[in-house]
């Protein structure tokens, strides 16, 4: 999922291409997922981000690109959903620290739709920034962007992983990515 405005972290840049030690944050993303056991790779871009479309095009290893309308995440993963089936692994662009394995655990986890969440506390120990929270039982959960998509209600998996924790939304965000990538 790339195809958001990414307005909470300013600047001039599209948000996926906004880089973290040096490598855009999208290709860090798509570095992982090829690097996992995800078969294909597909990234949904919005008219909100035209930069991002020609990047993923011009990229190796590339992702194929899926256009929605960038009328919200929702809309967006409805659209690119019914262009790549279900179930399906997904991932915000703003997850630049993921890594193969914590993908291949989720993946493992999933008996069906699934959300990976981090502890609150983990988030604020590393200072990123909490903008949600999952319902859950235990102590506060955050989403990381990770998540199976597919027809069945959704089963939380939490994850001490600190790689799954930061989600650049914010520029402190950036910072801790910096700092922790």
């Amino acid at each position: 999922m790339c195809g958001g405005k990414g307005t909470r972290l300013g600047g001039e840049r599209e948000k996926p291409l906004v880089t973290v030690a040096g490598t855009p944050m999208i290709d860090r993303v798509c570095d992982a997922l090829h690097a996992s056991r995800v078969d294909d790779v597909y990234a949904a871009v919005s008219p909100h981000v035209p930069e991002t479309r020609d990047h993923l095009r011009d990229a190796a290893p590339a992702a194929t690109a899926v256009e929605t309308s960038g009328d919200g995440y929702v809309a967006d993963l409805t659209a690119a959903l019914s262009r790549v089936g279900r179930p399906a692994l997904t991932v915000a662009a703003d997850l630049p620290l993921l890594a193969p394995d914590p993908v291949d655990r989720a993946l493992e986890a999933a008996d069906g739709a699934l959300v990976v969440a981090v502890p609150v506390s983990l988030k604020r120990r590393l200072g990123a920034s909490v903008d949600t929270t999952v319902d859950h039982e235990g102590p506060a959960l955050a989403p990381t962007g990770l998540n199976v998509v597919a027809g069945t209600d959704d089963d939380v998996y939490v994850s001490d992983d600190p790689r799954l924790a930061v989600n650049v939304n914010r520029p402190t965000d950036l910072w801790v990515a910096e700092a922790l990538g």
